[in-house]
C-alpha cells in the first residue's frame, strides 16, 4: 500500500505535467484509493476519542490533487502529496482539526515531504482576538496544554507578530502565545514513522494527545460565531 503512494508520488514528482499524469492516471488511481483506505481510517479513529468531529465524509476531509496556480510561481499542476484534514463539519469549516499528508518534498509547498498537524493556520479575527484574551487571561493553561501534547510536536512559530498586540500587556509568560497568528502544533514523520506497518494508530495516538489543544481553539471559534450569530439576530429584530 504505501509503496504504491510513495511510488506514484515519487514519479508524479520529476513528471509534473498533464500529458504524463493523464498517461498514468491508473496508477494515480490506485495510490489515491491506498491513501483513502489510510484516511478513512484516521476519520474513524478520531471520531473515537473527538465526538465533536461528527459523521464526515471522505470528502468532507481530503482534497484534489490539483494545485492552485493562480497566484503561485510555481505552475506545476499537480501536488506532489495525498493530504486528509479532519474537523468539525469538514475542511471548509474554519474549525481547527487533525491534519496529516504522505508526500515528496517539492521545495515549494512542502519542502520536507510528509507532514502531521493539530489546530489551524488560520483564524478569523473576531476568533484570534478571543484566543488571545483566553490565553492572556489563563496563566499557564495554554502553556500547559502544549506541553502535555506528544513531545514530537512542536508550536510552529511562522508569521508571528513581532511585538504583543495592543491591548495585552507584554512581559508575561503568554508573550510569545499572544504574537501567534496561526495555532498549529506540528511534527515531521521521517520514512521509518511512514513506512510503520502501525502508521494509522501512530498517528491517532499523536492526534489524541493533541485533543486539548483543539478543543481550547475551537472553543474561541465556536464563541466568536455564537455572538455574530446573536449580533446578526438582533439587527433582524430591530
Amino acid at each position: 500500500m504505501m509503496e504504491r503512494i510513495l511510488g506514484f508520488l515519487q514519479e508524479l514528482h520529476g513528471n509534473n505535467n498533464k500529458v504524463w499524469f493523464d498517461a498514468h492516471r491508473k496508477e494515480y488511481q490506485a495510490a489515491r484509493e491506498a491513501f483513502s483506505d489510510i484516511a478513512l481510517q484516521l476519520i474513524a479513529g478520531v471520531r473515537e476519542f473527538d465526538r465533536n468531529i461528527g459523521p464526515l465524509s471522505l470528502q468532507d476531509c481530503t482534497y484534489r490533487i490539483n494545485r492552485d496556480i493562480r497566484f503561485s510561481q510555481d505552475k506545476s499542476p499537480y501536488k506532489t502529496h495525498f493530504g486528509v484534514f479532519i474537523a468539525p463539519q469538514g475542511k471548509k469549516s474554519g474549525y481547527s482539526g487533525y491534519y496529516f499528508h504522505i508526500g515528496v518534498a517539492d521545495g515549494q509547498d512542502y519542502p520536507d515531504g510528509h507532514m502531521l498537524g493539530i489546530g489551524n493556520y488560520f483564524c478569523e479575527p473576531k476568533a484570534l482576538k478571543i484566543l488571545r484574551e483566553d490565553i492572556d487571561a489563563g496563566g499557564n493553561e495554554f502553556d500547559n496544554l502544549i506541553r502535555s501534547a506528544d513531545r514530537r510536536l512542536y508550536l510552529d512559530r511562522d508569521n508571528a507578530l513581532k511585538r504583543v498586540p495592543n491591548g495585552f500587556e507584554s512581559g508575561t509568560i503568554n508573550d510569545d502565545y499572544l504574537r501567534l497568528r496561526n495555532f498549529c502544533l506540528c511534527f515531521k514523520p521521517d520514512h521509518d514513522f511512514i513506512m510503520n506497518p502501525d502508521l494509522v494508530q501512530n498517528v491517532l495516538d499523536i492526534f489524541r494527545s493533541g485533543k486539548p489543544f483543539i478543543d481550547y481553539i475551537n472553543r474561541a471559534i465556536s464563541y466568536s460565531r455564537k455572538d455574530n450569530e446573536n449580533r446578526h439576530q438582533e439587527d433582524i429584530e430591530l
